[in-house]
Order: C-alpha cells, then sequence, then structure tokens
C-alpha cells in the first residue's frame, strides 16, 4: 500500500520529502502493524512516527496529513470522540462499525445495506449518488 500513496503523491504532484516519506509509510503500515481496524488520528501518527524519526514535529504531521488530505490521498473521518481519523483513500467503498468503549474501528461491507440505501432514496424520488454509514455500538462479549 506504501506504493501506491507514494504513486499517488507523485502522479498530484505532492513533493514527498524524506520525512514526509516517513509520514506517508506509517499511514501505509497502520493496518498491517496496528490491526485490521486502524485509522490513526494525528496524534497517533506524530507517536510511531516520532519513534522512526524523532526530528519529525507534530506540526509537520499535522501539515502533511493536512496536505494528502486536500489532495485526494487521504480520508478525513469525523467519528464520534472528537479527534479527526484517517485512512488511505481507496477506491472500493465500506462502511464502519465503531465500538464507543475501545475506539475499535471495523470496516464492512453489507449488499443487504447497499440495496435498502438504494431502496430509501428511490422511495423519496431520489438516484443515490453517494453515502457514508457509521454505526456506533458496544460489544456484547467483549471477551470473545
Amino acid at each position: 500500500m506504501s506504493d501506491s500513496i507514494e504513486q499517488k503523491c507523485i502522479s498530484k504532484g505532492v513533493k514527498l520529502t524524506d520525512q514526509r516519506k516517513i509520514i506517508v509509510r506509517v499511514i501505509s503500515e497502520s493496518k498491517k502493524s496496528y490491526g485490521e481496524s486502524d485509522h490513526p488520528d494525528v496524534d497517533e501518527l506524530y507517536n510511531r512516527v516520532s519513534k522512526i524519526d524523532p526530528k519529525i514535529s507534530i506540526a509537520t504531521v499535522y501539515r502533511t496529513v493536512k496536505l494528502l488530505e486536500e489532495a485526494g490521498i487521504l480520508a478525513k473521518h469525523d467519528f464520534k470522540g472528537g479527534k479527526a481519523r484517517y485512512e488511505a483513500m481507496i477506491e472500493s467503498h465500506h462502511d464502519h462499525l465503531i465500538d464507543v468503549k475501545t475506539g475499535e474501528i471495523i470496516e464492512f461491507v453489507d449488499d443487504e445495506i447497499e440495496k435498502l440505501q438504494i431502496k430509501v432514496a428511490e422511495k423519496y424520488g431520489y438516484t443515490l449518488v453517494d453515502h457514508k454509514l457509521e454505526l456506533y455500538g458496544v460489544k456484547k462479549n467483549p471477551n470473545k
């Protein structure tokens, strides 16, 4: 995934300094290294990045994330909890299930939900062009 984010940066004319390359690598590896449902906020990114290069400031992480978001390379999510979280922009659609106690984020696709959303839009005389679904819950059995 790192190559695809780096390639997107190159194709969109985003200059990749050595520090930006580290930030991009950490974002790219966040799912592989930190779990299936990782959508880090800027503070989490900074903590991970600073372990690789302590000279990178939090301001550099903020500026880089903003630049990548504006370039359409990162997607920003404003899940409940107050902090914006980020993930690499992907072409395939998915929805999110957020655990309100742990902050865990599960990405999923459900054909029945997709069909129902289209049906609801049509019922009210609309053609669905886009949507985002965020479900918030608490795990029934946290030990499993």
